[in-house]
């Protein structure tokens, strides 16, 4: 473990360019962070927290030059692995015939800076979906394997984390190369560094930096200590998928379809849902034709069509089936939950309806 200070952050980012690797991370755009790509440390957003509540999201200037000093914004690490919209193919006419080309797979090297650990633990539910079982995504293979993460233990919780109910954090435990804490205490500021992989100690190695002290070591495990502590919102789990399942009929599924816009906002912020629709496309000569993979929500209206009419129809419908499916039958399908306590459906949602909220009011009105 090395203790580096602010300005040794660009000799990681000169150490993964140096490498081939595209540096993705947060920066502050359109009044939220967001991740984007990042020539330096300076892009990163210094000096920067957010407010989360219910339906709420505002930026707001922090006391100190803390470079991770937020919880998370409405983009997800997926955009970059599991992109919004991916062309599968092409087809050409010559005449007597279509040239089909598969189209090639994403050549993209990535180096992920900020990953908070519910973040990881998101990675970690899509690779059950699109890596194990009988069919595995190419493409998502092509540029997870590559992916190098730089995870950053969290210090600043959100009003509606909740991530410690879901064991998903504050503290990242795997899945990442490199794993950063930051500390800021009056003229005190540095980071601790540790490796989790190989590329991880490679890079490390190339970093300006001091063996951390233990008093540096105990001052990380602290502030991470406390962050778990601020949690903005909690949820029981210890049997909740058979809650859900004893009660596909309790009244609270109106209540909030009363409430809900199904406007899809929850999957688009979430770092696990990945529904797709496949949509194809041609020109007026018909001699091109492209289809293509875009996300898709099973909030939509269309998303359950099929000859006759949709499965699911009614706003209850739509939200019971997101909810169970995330707390309940994903453990069915996947072994694991959906749900990392990320926040990010509460914080985005328009009418602030909160998970951990309709959870609660089923468990304590429903059947056990």
């Amino acid at each position: 473990m090395k203790t580096l200070r602010p300005k040794s952050l660009g000799d990681l980012f000169a150490a993964l360019i140096r490498r081939g690797y595209t540096v993705v991370g947060p920066t502050v755009r359109d009044q939220a962070i967001v991740y984007d790509q990042l020539d330096s440390p300076n892009d990163l957003p210094i000096g920067w927290t957010d407010d989360q509540d219910g339906g709420r999201y505002r930026l707001r200037r922090r006391t100190d030059g803390a470079y991770f000093g937020y919880a998370v914004g409405p983009q997800t690490w997926k955009k970059s692995l599991f992109p919004p919209k991916r062309r599968l193919w092409s087809a050409v006419g010559s005449g007597v015939g279509f040239t089909v080309d598969e189209g090639a797979m994403p050549e993209t090297t990535y180096a992920f800076i900020g990953v908070r650990s519910c973040e990881l633990q998101a990675m970690a539910v899509q690779d059950r979906v699109f890596l194990e079982g009988d069919y595995v995504d190419e493409a998502y293979r092509a540029l997870r394997k590559r992916a190098f993460v730089v995870a950053v233990n969290c210090k600043q919780v959100g009003g509606t984390c909740f991530c410690v109910s879901m064991g998903a954090g504050p503290k990242a435990l795997v899945n990442y190369d490199l794993v950063l804490t930051e500390i800021v205490d009056g003229d005190q500021h540095y980071f601790t560094v540790e490796a989790g992989t190989d590329k991880g100690e490679g890079v490390l190695g190339d970093l300006p930096g001091n063996d951390t002290e233990e008093i540096e070591k105990i001052a990380a495990e602290n502030a991470v200590a406390n962050a778990a502590s601020q949690m903005g919102r909690t949820m029981e789990i210890d049997g909740l998928k058979e809650v859900l399942y004893k009660n596909y009929e309790h009244p609270r599924w109106n209540d909030v379809a009363n409430r809900c816009l199904t406007c899809g906002n929850c999957t688009m912020v979430c770092p696990t849902c990945f529904c797709t629709n496949v949509e194809d496309t041609n020109d007026l000569s018909g001699d091109h034709a492209e289809r293509w993979r875009v996300w898709d929500s099973c909030f939509t209206s269309g998303f359950t069509y099929i000859h006759g009419g949709q499965v699911r129809r009614t706003a209850k419908a739509r939200y019971r089936q997101w909810m169970t499916h995330k707390l309940g039958t994903w453990q069915d399908q996947f072994g694991v939950l959906g749900c990392v306590g990320c926040g990010r459906c509460i914080t985005w949602c328009p009418v602030g309806i909160d998970i951990t909220e309709e959870v609660h009011a089923i468990r304590t009105n429903g059947k056990d």
